[in-house]
């Protein structure tokens, strides 16, 4: 009796560490309703192009700077993305809440989004877009991001 109780117990703690890290992720249906702070400089998705910034398929795992299409970067960004190895969560968390705090002279003018759920739901969001703008997991894509 004892072991079937901890096979459940145990089974029932595999169940919420899941759940707990689908939930760490974000939602990326609330995500694209915070990215339309971003629609007016920003695209995700089958075919978006450049605006005033960069299309941002694929862009968790993506080295910062990388080619976007042809978008030019300022330099400040250049230089400050230089020794950066990709977007993963953290370093888009701090890039989202406050660019300018993050890079000096950017020409990012967007002054950030401050809310936590935000900000990992909109990263989410963009996780959930792969290179060409296809769907695809953005637990795996952001996994993938952190390894980088």
């Amino acid at each position: 009796m004892r072991k079937f109780n901890l096979a459940i117990a145990g089974t029932a703690l595999l169940f919420a560490v899941g759940a707990a890290s689908a939930q760490e992720v974000g939602d990326p249906a609330a995500g694209e309703k915070v990215f339309n702070k971003c629609k007016a400089c920003h695209a995700v998705g089958e075919g978006a192009k450049n605006k005033i910034g960069p299309e941002l398929n694929g862009i968790v795992g993506d080295k910062p700077g990388a080619d976007r299409g042809g978008f030019k970067f300022s330099k400040p960004f250049q230089d400050w993305a230089a020794d950066k190895a990709a977007w993963n969560e953290e370093l888009l968390t701090a890039w989202i809440s406050d660019p300018k705090a993050v890079v000096k002279g950017t020409k990012m003018v967007f002054v950030g989004l401050k809310k936590p759920e935000e900000l990992k739901n909109v990263i989410a969001y963009l996780a959930s877009f792969d290179e060409s703008g296809a769907k695809q997991d953005p637990a795996e894509a952001l996994k993938a991001a952190a390894a980088k």
